[in-house]
C-alpha cells in the first residue's frame, strides 16, 4: 500500500469549501441536538419522578422504546420510514434566506429523540442524588414544587451531571457521522464523495478521523473547565488537569476542602 503523504498533509491542513462545511454543520448538528436533548431529558426525568402514575408510565416507555432500538433504525423510521407510510414527511423549509433541507431537520429530531432517553437517566440520578431533606426544608420555607427544584435541587445535582452529560456530547458528536445514511451533508458523508472521487480511501478517512478527534479533544477540554468551575463553587479543587483526562496519568480525584492537599492545592 503507497499512503499519499502528500494528499493527507493537503486536506488535513487546507480542507476545501465542502469539507469545511461539512464540519460546520456536523457541529451545528451536534449543538443544536445537544439542546433539544437537554430540554426533553429534562421533561422525562421529571415525568419519571412524578407522583402522577401514567406520566411514570410514558416516560418509562419512551426511554424503553428508544434505547432499545438503533440509532440507525430511528433514522431511516422518522425520514424515510414515515414518509412511506404517509404519517409525516419533512419538507425544506427556508428561514430568513436560509435554506434548512428536510433531512437536517429529520436529522435533529432523531438525534434529540435519541438522546434524550440516555439524558433523561443521567438527570434523573443526578435529582434523586439529593437527599430529600432539600426538598423539605425548602417546603418548610414555603416554597413550590418548581420553585425548590430551579433553586434548591437542580443547583444542587448539576455539578454531578456535567461529567456524564459531556461525555454524552461527545457521543453525539461521533454520531453524527450516522446521518450520512438519510443524505445529511455532514463531514463523514463529504469524506464518503471525496473518497470515490479521489479513490484514496484511506488518506481521506484519516483525515476526517483527525478532525473528530480534535472535535471531541476541544470539547473534553471545555467539559474539564466547566466541571472545575462548578466543583470550585461548593470548595472541592479538582487537580485533574485536561490533559490527564485525555492522555491518563496520575489518577487524581476532587479534593474536600477540608483536606490538607486541597489547602495545598488552593495556595498554587
Amino acid at each position: 500500500m503507497n499512503f499519499d503523504w502528500g494528499f493527507f498533509w493537503k486536506n488535513l491542513l487546507t480542507p476545501g469549501t465542502p469539507f469545511l462545511q461539512g464540519l460546520a454543520l456536523t457541529v451545528l448538528i451536534s449543538v443544536l441536538a445537544m439542546a433539544g436533548a437537554l430540554v426533553v431529558g429534562l421533561v422525562i426525568a421529571l415525568m419519571r419522578r412524578s407522583t402522577f402514575a401514567p406520566l411514570r408510565v410514558i416516560a418509562s416507555l419512551y426511554i424503553w422504546l428508544i434505547r432499545g432500538t438503533p440509532l440507525l433504525v430511528q433514522l431511516v423510521i422518522i425520514y424515510t420510514g414515515f414518509a412511506a407510510a404517509n404519517v409525516f414527511r419533512f419538507q425544506d423549509v427556508d428561514l430568513g434566506g436560509i435554506l434548512i433541507k428536510a433531512a437536517i431537520q429529520a436529522a435533529i429530531v432523531g438525534l434529540i429523540m435519541n438522546e434524550s432517553a440516555y439524558i433523561s437517566e443521567i438527570i434523573r440520578a443526578g435529582l434523586d442524588s439529593v437527599p430529600i431533606g432539600q426538598t423539605e426544608a425548602a417546603q418548610a420555607l414555603g416554597m413550590s414544587g418548581p420553585s425548590a427544584m430551579r433553586w434548591i435541587i437542580l443547583p444542587q445535582s448539576l455539578r454531578l451531571m456535567v461529567p456524564p452529560l459531556g461525555n454524552s456530547f461527545n457521543g453525539l458528536m461521533k454520531s453524527t457521522s450516522i446521518l450520512s445514511v438519510i443524505g445529511v451533508s455532514e463531514m463523514f458523508l463529504v469524506t464518503q464523495s471525496i473518497s470515490a472521487s479521489t479513490f484514496r480511501t484511506f488518506e481521506i478517512f484519516a483525515v476526517v478521523a483527525v478532525y473528530y478527534l480534535a472535535l471531541t479533544t476541544i470539547w473534553t477540554v471545555i467539559q474539564s473547565a466547566i466541571e472545575k468551575k462548578l466543583n470550585a463553587r461548593v470548595g472541592i479543587v479538582t487537580t485533574a488537569s485536561p490533559w490527564q483526562r485525555l492522555f491518563g496519568g496520575r489518577r487524581s480525584m476532587p479534593l474536600s476542602p477540608l483536606s490538607p492537599l486541597a489547602a495545598q492545592e488552593s495556595l498554587k
